[in-house]
């Protein structure tokens, strides 16, 4: 699944690429598993507004829309449609609406040209008035695709902004294993299987340690090791593990500076001990015993 660096950087792509660009019309698949708003909604909310900016939130892509909608400056049948479809979660009257975008295991939103071939498992394109088109294709269709009002929040702590002072906060005292805690998306939103593996490598401590059993100043090399990890994958790129690619398409290239996710067996690049993996609540952990304390 995408992690923090690869959803900021595909959201930054997008920025780049669509901000200032207007949705003209909105086509969605007749399947229902990638929609968290019904399919309505999404197409009254999202026709006739402007890309003001795409930005992340957690895991999320976020499209902060504005203007008035396509279907709401047309007839009289067309008004009937968006108030119907509003009235489900009272958006798309206001001017401003947000377009969220989660991507799941498999979930790509890229910048096409209309003449490109349509992919399989395309489940909505949206035609912008430069003559592109966005496209969400999900093999999986574990991605979710959803409209909001405004504010969108999903829960926790940014871990590019948390202080020391709050991560240790988060923390401290629980009696999880610490990285079960930092998978909780609840505490520190967006950092996910890889990024935890590879902060706590860099910061000494073993998965399966309990967080109530770290120290404080271990906690403090752990603060600053999740914020190295995320802003050195963020500067190459991600991490292309299996189906991510950017928003043009490209793959990232931080999994080659993994020093332990998915190395089981292999040579530690610091001592040379084999690497281990464990499972923790149904996900591989990899560490060194060596290394890691």
């Amino acid at each position: 699944m995408p992690e923090l660096p690869e959803v900021e950087t595909i959201a930054r792509g997008l920025d780049k690429r669509v901000a200032g660009d207007t949705i003209e019309s909105v086509w969605i698949g007749s399947r229902k598993q990638p929609l968290k708003s019904p399919a309505g909604v999404i197409a009254a909310t999202l026709e006739g507004r402007r890309i003001v900016r795409v930005h992340r939130a957690g895991k999320h892509i976020v499209f902060d829309l504005e203007g008035e909608a396509q279907s709401k400056r047309g007839g009289r049948a067309a008004r009937r449609k968006t108030r119907q479809a509003a009235s489900l979660q009272n958006i798309g009257e206001g001017r401003t609406a947000q377009w969220i975008v989660h991507l799941g295991m498999t979930g790509r939103m890229v910048v096409c040209e209309p003449a490109d071939e349509i992919a399989k498992h395309t489940h909505l394109i949206a035609k912008l008035a430069s003559g592109r088109e966005l496209r969400f294709i999900d093999p999986r269709m574990f991605g979710k695709l959803s409209v909001h009002d405004g504010g969108f929040d999903p829960g926790g702590v940014e871990p590019l902004e948390v202080t020391e002072e709050k991560f240790v906060e988060l923390f401290r005292g629980r009696k999880t294993p610490i990285k079960s805690a930092l998978l909780n998306q609840k505490l520190l939103r967006g950092v996910g299987n890889i990024y935890a593996d590879e902060s706590l490598f860099r910061a000494g401590i073993r998965p399966r340690r309990r967080a109530a059993a770290i120290t404080r100043q271990q906690f403090g090399k752990l603060h600053g090791a999740v914020r190295e990890v995320l802003r050195e994958a963020i500067t190459l790129g991600g991490s292309s593990i299996s189906d991510y690619v950017d928003a043009d398409g490209e793959e990232g290239f931080f999994q080659l500076q993994h020093r332990v996710y998915a190395r089981e067996g292999e040579p530690c690049l610091v001592c040379g001990s084999a690497i281990r993996r464990v499972v923790l609540a149904g996900r591989s952990s990899h560490f060194c015993a060596k290394c890691q304390k």
